[in-house]
């Protein structure tokens, strides 16, 4: 399908937009937007494609696509903003902010092994009914009361889910306010960011239709923490509308986002935590949320994996271009939203055709390695 794309890309970047262009003149795009963000400056802004399956409708600059994973790095941002004002320390426990978690065998885990997939909970492996996801104190409850599926602190297993609701848990008990509504009122609202955990109704009219693939991703070996985590029939909010789904808060799924509100953010990560005059995190606790806490073959997803403070580090698998410093967030499907410090450059690329990819789709992967080439 050949399309016109919209936005802008600095000349140097017009292998980018050639490579944006291919994919989809392949069929592989339904609609996508690609922005990136270098020492404050929105250097490319391209977008194209439709937002529904049927292509009536323009995928345009104020589409708002679902990020499902990459969700969680807006998450680890807001964790971050509180080590950062002296209200939480990764190194206290989680007990320590919320008792009941220190339930089961949990009372020494501290938040950094929680936020970095080493606490053992990556999904129920008890039946349950999907729609018990919809209710927030009830899946706490339920992870407070349950006991780790490995010994804590020995490996990662990546929490598709439940890390949402553990850092969102925590989010709630030290500042009162749900994350969402933090990231609404502290970031999103002041600095114009088109960013969302739990999307208010009057939004949804700008979502993104998604065309789901056909197959599932590829697992590799299955073993019982993959199965709770992503193959149980409750492994996965189900039971209510999409519009109940996008209204609630999962911090680690549910965020919808334009490529550009990512990127904008992702950039001030990389360019010592400013956004537009204002300091969002300082350059002091970017390194400290970034520095690695685990790094191995992890027990859910099929990749050797090196974990900061909730961001996944690029330097193993380097989904994001060749940076070892590089960090950020993959998600189901395709999407992507990174910061590289050592080049203060901050990316993200949202669409609505997902492929199989956990991580390292080769869509954005194609667009930030001709970005780099530019560089």
């Amino acid at each position: 399908m050949k399309i016109e794309l919209q936005g802008h890309a600095q000349p140097r970047f017009a292998a980018v937009k050639d490579a944006f262009a291919r994919s989809f003149e392949a069929g592989e795009e339904l609609g996508a937007r690609f922005t990136l963000v270098e020492a404050g400056e929105t250097v490319v802004d391209l977008w194209g494609g439709f937002a529904d399956r049927k292509r009536t409708r323009p995928f345009d600059e104020k589409t708002l696509a679902t990020v499902f994973s990459t969700t969680k790095a807006v998450a680890s941002l807001m964790i971050a903003r509180l080590v950062d004002q002296g209200r939480l320390d990764y190194g206290q426990t989680v007990a320590s902010v919320w008792p009941e978690f220190g339930q089961a065998g949990k009372p020494a885990v501290t938040i950094e092994q929680a936020i970095s997939h080493q606490a053992g909970l990556p999904g129920f492996p008890e039946p349950m009914e999907p729609v018990e996801w919809f209710d927030w104190d009830r899946i706490c409850a339920k992870l407070a009361a349950m006991a780790p599926m490995w010994p804590v602190g020995t490996a990662s297993g990546y929490h598709p889910i439940t890390v949402g609701y553990i850092s969102g848990e925590i989010f709630r008990r030290v500042d009162s306010r749900s994350m969402g509504t933090a990231l609404r009122e502290d970031l999103s609202g002041p600095l114009g960011l088109d960013v969302w955990i739990g999307l208010p109704e009057a939004e949804h009219g700008r979502v993104a239709e998604i065309q789901r693939p056909s197959a599932l991703p590829n697992f590799g070996e299955i073993n019982e923490p993959t199965k709770a985590a992503f193959l149980t029939p409750w492994s996965a909010a189900a039971g209510k509308s999409p519009a109940e789904w996008r209204s609630m808060e999962i911090p680690s799924t549910n965020g919808h986002a334009t490529a550009e509100g990512l990127a904008r953010l992702m950039g001030a990560l990389a360019d010592g935590g400013w956004l537009d005059g204002e300091e969002i995190l300082s350059p002091a606790l970017i390194a400290q949320a970034t520095r690695e806490r685990i790094r191995g073959q992890d027990l859910v997803l099929p990749f050797v994996m090196s974990w900061g403070a909730g961001f996944m580090r690029n330097e193993v698998e380097h989904p994001w271009g060749p940076g070892n410093e590089t960090f950020g967030h993959s998600g189901w499907g395709g999407s992507c939203a990174f910061a590289d410090p050592e080049r203060r450059l901050g990316g993200a690329y949202v669409m609505n055709k997902q492929s199989t990819q956990l991580m390292g789709d080769e869509r954005p992967k194609r667009l930030i390695e001709a970005a780099y080439a530019a560089l």
